[in-house]
């Protein structure tokens, strides 16, 4: 039988006699003749080759299934050593670039994602507040007295702070300052202006750091500042805020002391005690007010705490009168000439009286005149007009607009120095 792939018709038989044909070649065998397979009217026969070069198709031997096998546990066992090996030699090469690399913790984990190095995410511009207040602290002290703390700024190389008048009442031998940097040295009073509410002290220090003065007659309401100080012994803090108002007169002092009248820069920037006589920044780094004045809602002094209402003495008025304490001891005090009315509410200054040949009196102005507005500033009582004068250095021209009676009026007044 076949399976019919290569099946074909058998060939005739030779008559009896003739000798045999041989078989047509085919394409699919070698080694027809001895195939005992290939012809099934061939007589078979068994032919042994009678040497290993007999020519004829060899059988490849069939395994034997009784043969033993080779083992393959020794290949696993190389394979596995191999890798072992290769991640450990891996896992040293990461750990010695990680460790290079910074990217590797004493406790073995890495929290967060790797950043930019230290010293160039520490810098900051400076223009930025950051750098603003960089800048500045070096010359921000803290001031000692018999155990208060209160503030103040560098103004000059050779050791003069400006605080305020309250901040070194009742000083003695005492005095001191502290520096951003930890340090300390004693100081000396140099002069005071109770009525103004500024002071001037002395260190003993050379080679110190001035801040830069600014003008305060050219900020505006909403500008950005900083505030400076130890409020509450937390020395070298430092706030931020705006400029809530300006020429905010108002009227500040102890009942059984000395009143003191401000035309003030008015902040939000949180200001407590011990802020007192510390510098109020604008975004340059320039100083423009010297904070000195807080508002509570209620309580004693000792006790108020910012509520977003603080105010600064204008760096201006600051400068004039720490000049003229250096230079001569004391501080000049402008006057307008004139005694005001206070407790009434005129919708300007009512004038008590007017000193002869005074500043008023030579402009025009009588007692019993209002006066509305002082330098296009307009005033609700007699605080502030006193308040607004003291703005101003002796010699000042100012425009004045008054009511007599049902009249409106105005002059120019040129203001002068206390002669007491």
């Amino acid at each position: 039988m076949t399976d019919g792939w290569n099946w074909s018709r058998p060939p005739a038989q030779p008559a009896p006699g003739e000798p045999p044909q041989p078989p047509h070649p085919s394409a699919w065998w070698s080694g027809g003749q001895t195939d005992p397979w290939r012809d099934p009217y061939a007589p078979a026969a068994i032919v042994l080759p009678s040497s290993p070069a007999a020519e004829g198709p060899r059988l490849e031997t069939p395994p034997d299934p009784d043969a033993p096998r080779r083992r393959i546990a020794p290949i696993l066992l190389i394979c596995l050593l191999t890798a072992l090996m290769a991640g450990g030699v891996g896992g040293t090469l990461g750990f010695v670039f990680a460790v290079k690399g910074g990217y590797a913790s004493n406790a073995g984990t890495q929290l967060g994602a790797p950043g930019p190095n230290t010293p160039e995410s520490a810098k900051r511009a400076p223009e930025s507040l950051a750098g603003v207040a960089e800048r500045v602290q070096p010359s921000v002290v803290t001031v000692r007295v018999s155990g208060a703390i209160g503030s103040g700024f560098v103004v000059s190389a050779n050791g003069y702070v400006i605080t305020n008048d309250h901040v070194v009442e009742g000083a003695d031998d005492t005095l001191s300052v502290a520096f951003h940097d930890g340090s300390t040295a004693a100081a000396t009073l140099v002069g005071r202006d109770p009525e103004s509410d500024l002071a001037v002290i002395k260190v003993a220090k050379e080679g110190l750091i001035p801040v830069t003065l600014g003008n305060s007659d050219e900020i505006a309401v909403g500008d950005p500042v900083l505030a400076f100080g130890s409020p509450l012994a937390l020395v070298n803090t430092v706030t931020a805020g705006i400029v809530s108002a300006l020429d905010r007169t108002i009227q500040a002092g102890e009942e059984t002391g000395t009143t003191r009248y401000y035309a003030a820069i008015q902040t939000d920037a949180a200001v407590n005690q011990g802020n007192s006589g510390g510098p109020l920044v604008d975004a340059s780094g320039q100083v423009v007010g010297v904070n000195s004045v807080i508002r509570s809602v209620g309580g004693s002094t000792t006790e108020a705490g910012n509520i977003g209402l603080a105010f600064a003495i204008p760096i201006n008025q600051a400068k004039r009168i720490a000049e003229d304490i250096i230079d001569t001891g004391k501080a000049r005090r402008t006057v307008i000439g004139a005694e005001v009315m206070t407790g009434e509410s005129a919708s300007g200054a009512r004038l008590r009286s007017v000193q002869p040949a005074g500043p008023a009196a030579t402009a025009g102005l009588r007692a019993g005149d209002v006066v509305i507005k002082l330098d296009g500033h307009p005033l609700e009582d007699g605080t502030s007009l006193i308040a607004m004068v003291r703005k101003y250095a002796p010699g000042s021209v100012v425009a004045v607009e008054y009511r007599r009676g049902t009249k409106a009026a105005s002059a120019s007044v040129t203001l002068a120095a206390d002669t007491n």
